[in-house]
């Protein structure tokens, strides 16, 4: 039972390659794209819940996320039509992470995604707005403005914690 969590992580991970294999306007991939979505949320409650949260646990998490959204970016980016300034804030996001696990890298010899509440709520917030993107930009740019704020919290937050809190 205390390995659910990590399960959980592990089936996001084959349900990001099967959006990759299923249509955007099929059933199919929103089906797959909700419990994506909600395994992603039960599967931190359920390591804390179970008291089986460990290091190796939030990494392959980190992984999970990661895999979902760059599936779902594959899948989603080719058909929505976001205006120039938004990619260009997307690039500045992207950049700031890129400088954080450069740091991290640095600091401490590894890379580190903390887990932050505001992290916590781009994830959330990205999973939600994606689909109404469709119809206006207002969504994705409330989660831009969140996962603005995270990115730098968490640079904040790799540079200033020691390396056993991480």
């Amino acid at each position: 039972m205390k390995h659910l969590p990590n399960i959980l992580s592990s089936l996001r991970m084959v349900g990001a390659v099967a959006l990759l294999l299923s249509n955007v306007s099929s059933s199919p991939f929103w089906v797959i794209y909700m419990v994506c979505g909600i395994s992603d949320i039960a599967d931190g409650w359920l390591a804390r819940k179970l008291k089986s949260v460990t290091r190796t646990g939030a990494l392959l998490d980190s992984l999970a996320d990661f895999c979902f959204v760059a599936c779902c970016a594959w899948k989603f980016l080719p058909i929505l039509e976001l205006p120039q300034w938004l990619w260009l804030w997307s690039g500045v996001i992207v950049a700031i992470k890129v400088v954080n696990q450069l740091s991290s890298l640095v600091m401490y010899g590894r890379c580190c995604f903390p887990h932050t509440l505001a992290n916590k709520a781009t994830g959330f917030l990205l999973f939600i707005a994606v689909p109404m993107t469709f119809c206006t930009v207002i969504p994705i740019t409330i989660v831009a403005s969140v996962a603005t704020f995270a990115a730098i919290q968490e640079g904040h937050f790799i540079r200033t914690s020691n390396n056993t809190s991480l």
